[in-house]
């Protein structure tokens, strides 16, 4: 079984591959990763290009892609997403949706406490989860979106070591370091960015418990309304869903 995968939900651009044999041994093949780039529309598919051409990987051999679904950027994810889609929908095979804080967290093996990917959301917010991974993968909190003290009240409340991992650890430490209680640390900056390595190994997982969608099902989970829609709220007093449902009605 042959794994692409795709990360583009924040500033870094990352494709990997990877495989696992009739004996079920598992290696990642290649990864592509720059990391702060703005140009995703530019950088991913080149990438891709560049990746399967140094591997000698026919597209044709992949059993699905995965992306890195979300939170995060909404330009990266959608463009992430557009990706994973338009391959998956020409090879005829699944895409595998890998939520972003589970695949920054799965990067993360047999560390010592609870781990906190942090990916920053402005306004002293971040999207983040919690999960445990030393003998196995655990998910203790999928993807959620929060403030910085109110995560750092959680954490305290749980009073276990916290492992904080994500190009969010900037804009939160400050803040975090005077109001947890509990032990904790930060990740060095090689180890604190999301990479498609992590995605395409989890996956193999996904495609092996049956935990795919077809391409037209894949959606991006943003975990909050984009600028223009908080824009349109706040205008009108009510949500894009709710214009759409009145004028569907005729009201």
């Amino acid at each position: 079984m042959k794994i692409l995968a795709i990360e583009s939900a924040q500033s870094t651009v990352s494709v990997a591959a990877a495989e696992e044999d009739a004996a079920g041994v598992r290696r990642v093949l290649g990864e592509y990763t720059v990391n702060g780039t703005k140009d995703h529309s530019q950088t991913l598919l080149p990438a891709v290009d560049l990746l399967t051409e140094r591997l000698g990987l026919e597209l044709s051999e992949l059993d699905a892609v995965a992306v890195s679904g979300g939170p995060g950027s909404f330009t990266g994810l959608r463009i992430g997403s557009a990706t994973a889609k338009a391959l998956a929908y020409s090879l005829g095979i699944p895409v595998v949706h890998i939520p972003t804080p589970d695949l920054m967290a799965y990067g993360i093996c047999g560390a010592d406490g609870v781990i906190c990917p942090l990916m920053d959301a402005r306004n002293r917010r971040v999207f983040t989860g919690l999960y445990r991974n030393r003998a196995t993968f655990e998910v203790l909190e999928p993807a959620f979106a929060c403030g910085i003290a109110e995560l750092a009240e959680l954490l305290n409340a749980r009073g276990e070591r916290v492992v904080f991992t994500g190009d969010g650890i900037g804009a939160a430490r400050e803040l975090l370091e005077e109001t947890l209680t509990v032990e904790h640390v930060f990740m060095p900056a090689h180890m604190a960015f999301p990479r498609a390595s992590a995605a395409a190994v989890l996956a193999l997982d996904c495609v092996r418990d049956g935990k795919t969608v077809s391409a037209a099902a894949e959606v991006p989970d943003y975990l909050r309304a984009s600028q223009a829609e908080r824009e349109f709220e706040k205008r009108t007093g009510m949500t894009v869903e709710e214009a759409a449902r009145k004028a569907r009605d005729g009201e």
